[in-house]
């Protein structure tokens, strides 16, 4: 399959996958840089995640879903409901992640997903959920944060 064959079938996923790439960088890189600086790491982490979903809200917007819309009224909707679709997300993450890890310790209901990978505890259960939260964030900017407004809306 070529390029132009792949993207013209599949170009919205392909930039969420690059975008969502990018938006990691800079949620690593600003924690780095706010540890670097002294702030403590809890609230580094904190921070770095705000500056990633805020970067992920303007890449999203423009890249991969087009929404061109300046409108303020409708900016705002699209930014409270991106942020509060990537906070209901996030807890889903932590509850799933939760789950399929202590339940394992305890039941050994899910195969095995305790087993240390890449040296660090956990992470068999990490990659399950944060596959799942990347799904889930994809459709609800799809459908709910970004979907497609009438035209007066966007013209306002």
């Amino acid at each position: 399959m070529q390029f132009r064959q792949l993207m013209g079938e599949h170009r919205e996923a392909i930039l969420y996958v690059v975008c969502g790439a990018f938006t990691t960088l800079v949620s690593l890189g600003s924690y780095a840089l706010f540890e670097f600086i002294g702030i403590v790491p809890d609230l580094s982490n904190i921070l770095s995640w705000i500056c990633g979903v805020c970067f992920a809200f303007v890449v999203n917007k423009w890249i991969v879903f087009e929404s061109r819309s300046s409108n303020p009224r409708t900016v705002m909707v699209e930014l409270g409901s991106f942020f509060s679709s990537r906070i209901l997300t996030g807890v889903i993450a932590a509850v799933m992640f939760s789950t399929i890890y202590n339940w394992n310790l305890y039941f050994d209901v899910f195969g095995g997903l305790d087993e240390i990978l890449l040296g660090r505890d956990g992470m068999c259960a990490k990659c399950i959920t944060s596959g799942v939260e990347i799904v889930l964030n994809y459709i609800l900017s799809k459908y709910l944060v970004f979907r497609k407004r009438d035209a007066a809306d966007q013209l306002e």
